[in-house]
């Protein structure tokens, strides 16, 4: 079939040449068609009424009910929403964004911090402003060029009123209304509210009356005005008034924000101080508990801190309880995500299905319920987006608190901590640590409450120690108690296990001893495991947590007890049967994934493995079993430890010694703790085991005193700047980044010294007003110019000593036998000779010996030596004329002396003996030998001294520090110009010609000694002290330079897209705004975006396709320029760490799942285990949404439609099956 012919472009192009009128764009009758619109100009008139700044109260009788009047009240918070006020009273959003809230919304107002420090910071009250409503407002508006001048008009919109000549138009009074008084018939409606206009007939006796009322308005006005002015004047001429530093200062008492309960106080009577229990056990409460449901009655903030299996639990449930009784709502926040899943599972059979919701970053269930539980990264988030939850939120219950100790995600709870309103109560449950009333004064002070503090005196169930030599089962009995409940170390049981190991170890590992850290064989490991096992169920102590601290370990050991069976055949078919039930969630790949046949496997045995490279649901599936009974013998990484309420009957470590990412190391006390904790049931066991496997020997006994019996780990804070913090408090004009860094515990010190600092500055500031001005006309001139002068000098000097005792090639010069000068207060400049240098905290420090006079007390002037502190006050400067020669007798004496005050190192160097001189002086400070003459070495050394006084009166030869010594630091030369410069101006100042000059001098010191002192008082007062100022000030500039916020500081639009992104939010942000992920498909960009939230360092190289290879350069090019950038700017970063955060282990093994690849396929891309996989493609679904929302923010569909399918391709199958806490 042939096409048919089509004209040629060349004859319509000609055609339309000679004939434009053929062209198409004129013929009318194939253009768009218009509808006419009709004119409405009634619309016009309609316009959204502004919300009223008033309101009108009805005021009754109380007892009869008769209407009496009405009065006028100011409505507050008009107009507010939540993106533009921090009230508690604004207008709720809409209900799509209450729960979680809106990166645009302005948080609510953090409870303990004071509004007016904001005006504090202007510095002027409001009270101070004044305003002249003629001539200080503004006609151009800021960043207008063209503005409006308004005139005075009337109220008809006529020319303005007339005024008698007499007055200017500005000192008429306003027309005042009054909305009751018009209301209650008692007003009279001004002219221009009057139903008619007033024509040339109106009567002169309504002008006259209205007249009248003006009159009265401002006589009213007038009177009211003069009083306050009267007022004012007086209130100001009493602040004028001076004070003298004799009265006495208004005293502030140090308020204490930590309480301690008293758990021996009684409480016998607590059924009738709470007659109503929101909550009751079938048990009896301990004392704890019920002190501390007794200050939850009280709505007071509670810090529980107990022993593992104390049941600190029942605290939550009582506040849970509570807050249903209220109407209100319980915020429960944990650790991690595992721990969340839990306590909704725990508290859901306590509350019921619709008492309890659960909130993460992929699941929402039942967020309307009264108690959310969610991890303390999702109440941050809620708390900087204004969540309207937190309105109805009574408590706050932060679980495993001591967490805060965690260097990556420590910083969080101290926000969240910072960031609560004020209604919201605090409950805080953690393990014992000593520093609890520390942290509970900081959250005290910081929020303005009291904080009670609960802390149990010992364990419901004690704990034994114990360590196992065993290796087979004729050993298996060699268990060894060091420990008891007493918590004494048992050293006879300690050596007798040292010598059952001795016995039975190899010729070959018994040279090592007890510190001995060979690695034992894996047929070892299997024998110890097997004897241990075998004695633990003899005795009756199953089930056991075994803590390994190595995945692969763990899973090693579990292999190696292949022949070990633990079950009964009734509890092998339970396992069977709820295993299978639990995996019927998953496809049916699947469940034949190897990881799920091995654990299956294991299980039917009464063995399990619990770490985070097993699958979620596995580790689930195990956590159940062991709380039913049927997992005997559990192997376990620490991170079992953490919150889970799984207690066992034996605890026992296979090793004491764990890898924490740097190096490896004994556990922390607190580390060892909290693991040993899960021994011993309560209610089940009288005591607790807890064994210590000695495979390849006995630690050292100072190492398990230490360990065992250490004190725990102190809360310390790890509050650090980040990049979405700034962003989150910048654009909130009320709110301060400065606030945040100075309500941190890491500034606790400083807030509970504020007081003492303030009446500090009040007492200095009386004084230095008190100290009278010097009558002398010739120091009053210039001697606190001339003091200044002295103390950079002594400034320097201090400086270039330090650089010049850290300088090798000076330290060799001060070997033995050197003469230096030493400054003195009693005999200025004297020569000594160097007979030791030491090394000690505060710096380098000399032995040398030195002449005095013979009459004089040598302990005395060598004790004025001594004392440093006398060398740092500035003394006038002078010119070394002559040294120190002794009058009468020679005598010498040896003392150790700062570097300080070595005033030059001279020439000369003598032979001594500095041993001997140092013993015999020694010698003869002992009583009985005080008159012994001394030895012929010192004698010597003391001769050759007088000989050099001698033979040069005014110096030795002194080395030059640049050309002798060789320091040629440029700091150190450019120190000793600057000296130079300011002693050669010191001859020139007047002060010094007169007659009283030392004593003149001493006052100048006094009085700048005070200032400096006040100086520095207002410096730990002021934000300028906070320590992360610096740093904070470096991150805003990098955001400056960034385009993130403007030069006026507020959030620019990459600002507010980085706000949408929770990790790594300059990177992302940098990288959207490059169109850097333009080009690729959502699988690749999800593949990608895993280098975020990937955290293994060690794994196999991906194989990755040429565009994302490209993608992966221009990440890395981005984080390069970022932090190169950071450096600038001064911060210290290195590009090296930046690009190590970022780890594309997982981006092949990511991309194929998007694809629609098989888990148990991409298994076999890498060597990461399975649950590591599953958590990072988790974490990367929370990644793409954050992403998802910036696009939206940037207006960019494509990418915000990439995103969505991004997030869908990689959501499904075992990745995201369903917790089985949760169904």
């Amino acid at each position: 079939m042939e096409l048919p012919p089509l004209p040629s472009p060349a004859t319509d192009l000609e055609r339309f040449l000679l004939s434009p009128e053929n062209l198409p764009i004129h013929d009318f009758r194939a253009s768009q068609r218009l509808w006419p619109r009709e004119p409405h100009v009634e619309s016009l008139y309609h316009a959204p009424l502004c919300p009223a700044h008033t309101d009108i109260t009805v005021e009754r009788d109380p007892t009869s009910g008769e209407l009496l009047g009405y009065h006028e009240v100011e409505v507050s918070g008009v107009g507010m929403t939540a993106k533009n006020s921090t009230s508690l009273h604004r207008a709720p959003g809409p209900p799509s964004l209450s729960v979680k809230g809106d990166s645009t919304n302005y948080p609510f107002w953090p409870g303990g911090l004071q509004e007016a420090s904001i005006v504090r910071e202007v510095g002027k009250e409001i009270s101070d402003l004044e305003v002249n409503f003629d001539s200080d407002l503004l006609t151009v508006p800021p960043g207008f060029s063209d503005g409006m001048e308004f005139t005075a008009v009337s109220a008809r919109g006529v020319s303005s009123r007339t005024v008698p000549d007499n007055s200017e138009p500005h000192d008429a009074p306003p027309q005042t209304v009054s909305i009751s008084e018009i209301l209650t018939g008692r007003g009279v409606l001004p002219e221009w509210a009057s139903g008619e206009e007033q024509g040339e007939g109106s009567g002169d006796g309504e002008k006259g009356s209205n007249e009248e009322v003006d009159n009265e308005v401002q006589d009213i006005g007038d009177g009211t005005s003069e009083a306050l002015d009267g007022i004012l004047t007086a209130s100001k001429a009493q602040e004028a008034t001076p004070t003298t530093g004799k009265e006495a200062l208004p005293t502030q008492e140090k308020e204490e924000w930590a309480v301690k309960v008293d758990l021996n106080e009684s409480v016998d009577e607590f059924h009738q101080r709470i007659p109503n229990m929101a909550m009751r056990w079938p048990f009896e409460l301990d004392v704890f508990q019920k002190q501390a449901v007794l200050h939850l009655e009280n709505h007071n903030c509670v810090f529980v801190a107990a022993h593992t299996s104390a049941g600190k639990t029942v605290v939550a449930e009582y506040a849970i309880a509570l807050s249903m009784n209220h109407m209100t709502r319980t915020i429960y926040t944990s650790p991690i995500k595992a721990l969340s899943n839990q306590k909704f599972r725990d508290f859901r059979v306590t509350f019921g299905d619709t008492g309890v919701g659960l909130l993460t970053g992929d699941v929402q269930i039942r967020p309307e319920s009264p108690c959310l539980i969610m991890t303390t990264e999702i109440l941050r988030s809620m708390l900087y987006n204004g969540s309207d939850v937190i309105r109805d939120v009574e408590w706050v219950i932060f679980d495993e608190v001591h967490y805060i100790n965690d260097s990556e995600r420590g910083v969080v709870w101290e926000e969240v901590l910072i960031m609560l309103p004020e209604h919201v109560g605090i409950i805080m449950l953690s393990a014992t640590v000593p520093n609890a009333m520390e942290f509970a004064d900081w959250v005290g002070r910081t929020k303005q409450k009291k904080m009670y503090v609960i802390s149990t005196l010992k364990r419901p169930v004690p704990l034994k120690h114990f360590l196992y030599t065993g290796n087979s089962k004729q050993t298996s009995d060699q268990l060894f108690e060091i420990v008891g409940e007493d918590s004494k170390f048992n050293s006879r049981a300690y050596q007798a296990a040292l010598q059952a190991k001795k016995e039975r170890t190899s010729k070959a590992a018994a040279s090592f001893g007890p510190k001995s850290r060979y690695q034992t064989n894996l047929k070892e490991e299997k024998n110890v495991w097997l004897s241990l096992v075998h004695m633990l169920n003899n005795r009756d102590k199953l089930p056991v947590v075994a803590f390994t601290l190595s995945r692969n370990l763990c899973n090693n050991n579990a292999d190696s007890l292949s022949s070990l069976d633990l079950t009964t055949s009734t509890e092998k078919s339970e396992i069977h049967v709820f295993f299978k039930k639990s995996t019927s969630l998953l496809k049916g790949s699947d469940q034949r994934l190897p990881q799920v046949l091995w654990m299956r496997d294991l299980l039917k045995r009464g063995i399990a493995v619990h770490h985070s490279g097993i699958l979620p649901i596995i580790k689930e599936v195990i956590e159940l079993l062991f709380q039913r009974g049927l997992v005997k013998l559990l192997f376990a990484t620490e991170t079992f430890a953490m919150g889970v309420n799984m207690p066992a009957r034996t605890v026992v470590f296979g090793s004491t010694r764990k890898h924490d990412g740097v190096k490896t190391r004994d556990l922390f006390p607190g580390e060892y703790v909290q693991m040993a904790g899960r021994a011993g049931r309560r209610g089940i066991d009288t005591t607790g085991t807890v064994i210590l496997l000695c495979k390849a020997g006995v630690p050292e006994a100072s190492d398990l005193h230490k360990m065992i019996l250490g004190r725990p780990t102190t809360l310390e804070s790890q509050f650090r700047l980040t990049y979405s913090m700034l962003l989150n408090l910048v654009r909130v004009e009320t709110l301060r980044v400065e606030d945040m860094m100075k309500r941190s515990f890491a500034e606790l010190d400083s807030a509970r010294h504020e007081v003492d600092r303030q009446q500090a500055v009040q007492e200095l500031e009386q004084n230095v007003g008190s100290l009278q001005r010097l009558d002398c006309p010739v120091c009053d001139t210039d001697i606190d110019h001339y003091y200044g002068a002295c103390a950079r000098i002594t400034h320097l000097k201090k400086k270039m000593q330090t650089l010049l005792l850290s300088h090798p090639q000076v330290l060799k010069s001060l070997s033995p036998g050197r003469v230096v000068i030493i400054y003195t207060h009693r005999h200025r400049y004297s020569l000594a000779v160097v007979l030791q240098q030491s090394t000690k905290k505060t710096g380098r420090s000399f032995t040398v010996l030195m002449l005095c006079n013979g009459g004089e007390d040598t302990e005395e002037v060598a004790n004025s030596i001594v004392d440093i502190k006398l060398y740092q006050s500035v003394n006038p400067h002078e010119s070394m004329k002559e040294l120190f020669r002794p009058d009468g007798p020679v005598r010498h004496m040896v003392v150790e002396v700062d570097g300080l005050l070595l005033e030059n190192i001279t020439g000369e160097v003598l032979s001594v003996e500095p041993s001997k001189v140092m013993e015999d002086y020694r010698r003869r400070q002992i009583p009985r030998f005080r008159d012994a003459p001394p030895g012929p070495a010192a004698a010597k050394a003391a001769q050759e001294l007088l000989r050099l006084v001698e033979l040069h009166p005014l110096a030795p030869p002194i080395l030059h520090p640049i050309h002798d010594l060789r320091v040629s630091s440029m700091e150190f030369v450019e120190m000793k110009e600057e000296r130079d410069q300011f002693q050669a101006t010191l001859e020139h100042y007047t002060c010094t010609r007169c007659p009283e000059f030392d004593e003149h001098f001493e006052a100048a010191r006094q009085k700048a000694e005070l200032k400096e002192k006040l100086s520095n008082l207002k410096f730990m007062l002021s934000e300028a002290s906070l320590q992360l100022l610096p740093e904070y000030r470096q991150r805003m500039e990098v955001l400056h330079h960034l385009g993130f916020l403007s030069q006026r500081g507020t959030v620019e639009l990459k600002g507010r897209v980085a706000c949408e992104i929770h990790s790594h939010e300059v990177l992302l942000t940098e990288l959207l705004f490059q169109n850097v992920f333009s080009e690729n498909e959502p699988g690749e960009i999800a593949a990608l975006l895993s280098c975020i939230v990937f955290q293994q360092s060690k794994c196999s190289e991906p194989n990755l396709t040429e565009r994302l290879q490209k993608g992966q350069k221009a990440i890395q090019s981005m984080a390069t320029t970022i932090a190169e950038t950071e450096r600038q700017f001064g911060m210290d970063t290195s590009v090296e760490d930046s690009l190590r955060e970022l780890k594309f282990g997982l981006v092949e093994v990511v991309y194929e799942w998007a694809r629609g690849m098989e888990f148990v396929e991409i298994t076999n891309l890498t060597d990461v285990l399975e649950g590591n996989i599953v958590r990072c493609i988790q974490r990367l679904d929370e990644t793409c949404k954050d992403v998802r929302n910036a696009a939206r923010v940037i207006g960019d569909p494509v990418l915000y439609q990439k995103m969505q399918e991004a997030s869908s391709l990689i959501k499904r199958d075992i990745v995201f099956a369903a917790s089985l806490y949760t169904i």
